[in-house]
């Protein structure tokens, strides 16, 4: 009788033992902050870049006026070409790729945020907005993604986590939940600031782009929009908005991703392209001419896989 009654007080504490873990308060281990009382778990990201023991990348003739550069068969992340791919350098707007996922995680499509006088007198790339306006994140994040709206950014910021300084930890903290290494950032628009130094590199900004197309569907639909009419309605006025993504239009398979410029970051490009089943990735810092480096990126990176890409629009 002794025996069984020890059996069943053991397994009381284990049973007991296991519920008290499963209740456990997560966000005390969790390293990203509560926004709007919510408590994102730790991320898990098994995507990076790597060297193809099979890659062509020392043998073939790209001569690239940028800085750095970097292409990725998107699916099983092999590096086909690489150009000083983990240098730290000024990204300009391309910043707005985890602007949006930050977004994305802490706040709902619906969600309404009011335009301050800060994000309304910005600056630079706007999307017109005026204090007092109010519009949901999806609103936004089509005027962040398609005119690199910095007003847009802003109020997104502000918006999510109450100012941008608090949005700009939630960035950074991304940036470590997602191994990270040669990546910060100051600000939620992207712009040069004297006195902060924000960078990153080709190689992570290909990361956070995997990472933000993969996992939000909405992401993938507003960069691969073209135009985008948003009418007026009693909470703001009317916005007709044409995305500037170099490529969208003229290279066949191209869905976005974000074009991004400042004269300390050069001009800067983060491109999806999708042709004939294979997926491709490319990054561009500090380029003299992002547009056409980008299409050799990609025309050699299809025909790597032996698919060739007619593209007359370019070849004018």
């Amino acid at each position: 009788m002794g025996r069984l009654f020890a059996v069943i007080f053991l397994i009381v504490i284990f049973v007991g033992g296991f519920f008290l873990l499963k209740q456990k308060d997560l966000s005390v281990v969790s390293p990203i902050p509560k926004v709007f009382g919510i408590v994102k778990s730790p991320i898990v990201n098994k995507w990076f870049p790597k060297k193809d023991l099979f890659s062509r990348t020392d043998s073939i003739n790209l001569s690239l006026s940028a800085k750095s550069a970097l292409l990725v068969d998107f699916d099983n992340a092999q590096i086909i070409y690489a150009k000083n791919e983990n240098e730290k350098l000024p990204i300009a707007s391309t910043a707005k790729i985890m602007t949006a996922l930050i977004a994305l995680d802490n706040a709902n499509l619906v969600d309404s945020f009011l335009v301050s006088e800060k994000a309304a007198k910005i600056g630079e790339n706007s999307m017109g907005l005026t204090i007092g306006e109010k519009l949901t994140l999806e609103e936004l994040l089509y005027g962040l993604m398609l005119v690199s709206g910095n007003d847009a950014a802003i109020t997104i910021a502000e918006g999510t986590a109450g100012s941008e300084d608090k949005f700009v930890d939630l960035m950074n903290e991304k940036v470590r939940a997602l191994g990270l290494k040669n990546t910060r950032f100051v600000n939620a628009s992207g712009l040069d600031e004297d006195d902060k130094e924000q960078y990153s590199s080709a190689y992570d900004l290909s990361v956070i782009a995997h990472y933000v197309w993969e996992n939000y569907p909405k992401f993938r639909q507003i960069t691969s929009t073209f135009n985008k009419y948003i009418e007026a309605n009693s909470n703001h006025k009317a916005f007709d908005l044409y995305n500037d993504t170099n490529l969208l239009t003229t290279y066949p398979g191209v869905r976005g991703i974000k074009p991004g410029f400042t004269w300390e970051a050069g001009l800067c490009l983060v491109t999806y392209a999708e042709n004939d089943g294979k997926k491709l990735l490319a990054v561009i810092l500090g380029s003299d001419d992002r547009r056409g480096e980008m299409k050799e990126l990609l025309d050699y990176g299809f025909s790597y896989s032996g698919i060739k890409i007619e593209h007359p629009a370019l070849d004018l």
